[in-house]
């Protein structure tokens, strides 16, 4: 007899494989949009911005970092749900539960740790690409605090930290040192330490402490049954609706307020914020921040902005690619599992795809025939490695390390006797 699951009485098997294809789809989409954004010119001729850069740009980093939110809760599922109300005679501090909690974290932070360090070394490639390993490392490490909460709890906090972080953010920034450059590399971790955390924290291209509402937004997401085809179906359409709201109020604010006048005649010189550009920086996008020269810049949703209506416009469209990847991995989950196994190795494909870069391997940059061969590299590779040896290197490499922290901490906690 098929084993159960306490929450919704079906099949386990049928729940574990279900949600990992659908969210493995998810994943391999968010790093084909990451690609694009890399390998695809953002517009024509300096001014037009092209349609894949309206589609990717901001949401596929986005759906990137929220996905991390998912793995976490996936990967904690085990310690989350054990027993809160043990015997009254054991020691709160060594409760299943705390015990449980305090080994995954143990292995989070490591696994923390060994993709930090990577993105380090692979932001010293010369790539002109902003890497974002280093801030999804940071993200990990700011989630900890989170991985025992319920759904619930986090949805509510991940909504009120997208709204209140980038109010932080502008107020604090204006005396944070300016940053060094598109990628943390080792020689900021050694040269510049302050300016290397200042930049993860806030004034990077992926500034981790607004960035945090993504992950919380997917520890919320990864509480779910995400089996079940409503939980789908209901994160397809509330994501689609709190994309459309978000940046519709935006848009309204900036062009029916007089909020884009107002950022036109405070924007500061430099580009891509100078008085000729703010139009097409609200499009292409403003680096990871806004300028602090005026309250009105929290109003933009453009990408990479980190304002709360980026925040939230980027949330929900990454809810509604969750949504329907889980729905779409119910219809065919072998031919899903099969052609999305890039998906399954994601931390390997897209370090290989920043190696290839500074290599220069394959044609010529900003052409549509390098993003088709990074894309069919990545899905051959995926469906390669997964079929004959499983779990991509880097990822084996990150768990075995994450285990034995996870092991040891439950070794060293174990009652005596």
């Amino acid at each position: 007899m098929a084993q159960t699951h306490p929450r919704t009485a079906e099949p386990l098997q049928r729940r574990e494989r279900t949600r990992i294809i659908g969210i493995d789809m998810a994943r391999a989409l968010a790093l084909f949009g990451m690609m694009s954004t890399h390998l695809l010119a953002d517009s024509v001729d300096g001014e037009t911005v092209t349609w894949w850069q309206q589609l990717s740009g901001g949401r596929a980093a986005a759906l990137f970092a929220l996905l991390a939110g998912v793995s976490l809760a996936l990967v904690t599922e085990r310690a989350a749900s054990a027993p809160r109300n043990p015997d009254p005679q054991i020691e709160p501090e060594v409760t299943p539960r705390r015990v449980a909690l305090k080994a995954a974290r143990a292995g989070v932070a490591v696994r923390a740790g060994v993709i930090g360090l990577l993105g380090l070394v692979l932001g010293g490639l010369d790539t002109g690409i902003a890497v974002i390993l280093t801030y999804y490392a940071v993200l990990f490490v700011l989630g900890l605090p989170f991985l025992g909460w319920g759904w619930r709890a986090l949805a509510g906090l991940a909504a009120g930290w997208a709204v209140l972080a980038p109010v932080l953010s502008h107020l604090v920034r204006p005396y944070l040192p300016e940053r060094l450059g598109a990628s943390p590399s080792l020689d900021f971790l050694i040269l510049q330490p302050v300016h290397l955390v200042t930049e993860l924290l806030l004034t990077g291209y992926y500034p981790a402490i607004p960035w945090l509402a993504y992950l919380l937004a997917g520890l919320a997401i990864g509480r779910l049954p995400l089996h079940r085809m409503g939980v789908a179906v209901s994160l397809a359409v509330s994501g689609a609706v709190l994309a459309v709201v978000a940046w519709g109020s935006s848009w309204l604010i900036l062009h029916r307020l007089g909020g884009l006048e107002h950022l036109r005649a405070t924007a500061p010189d430099s580009a891509p914020f100078d008085f000729m550009a703010v139009d097409q920086a609200l499009v292409r996008g403003t680096f990871g921040t806004t300028p602090t020269t005026s309250w009105w810049w929290l109003t933009t949703s453009a990408p990479h902005s980190s304002t709360a209506f980026d925040l939230l416009h980027t949330i929900g469209s990454a809810m509604l690619v969750i949504g329907l990847c889980l729905l779409a991995s119910h219809l065919g989950p072998r031919v899903s599992a099969t052609l999305f196994a890039a998906g399954t190795m994601t931390l390997t494909l897209y370090s290989l795809h920043l190696v290839a870069l500074a290599i220069g391997v394959g044609p010529p940059r900003d052409t549509l025939a390098l993003f088709g061969w990074h894309v069919a590299g990545a899905v051959l590779f995926g469906m390669a490695w997964k079929a004959t040896v499983g779990r991509g290197p880097l990822e084996a490499a990150t768990r075995s390390w994450s285990d034995l922290a996870r092991k040891t901490v439950l070794t060293l906690n174990r009652p005596p006797g």
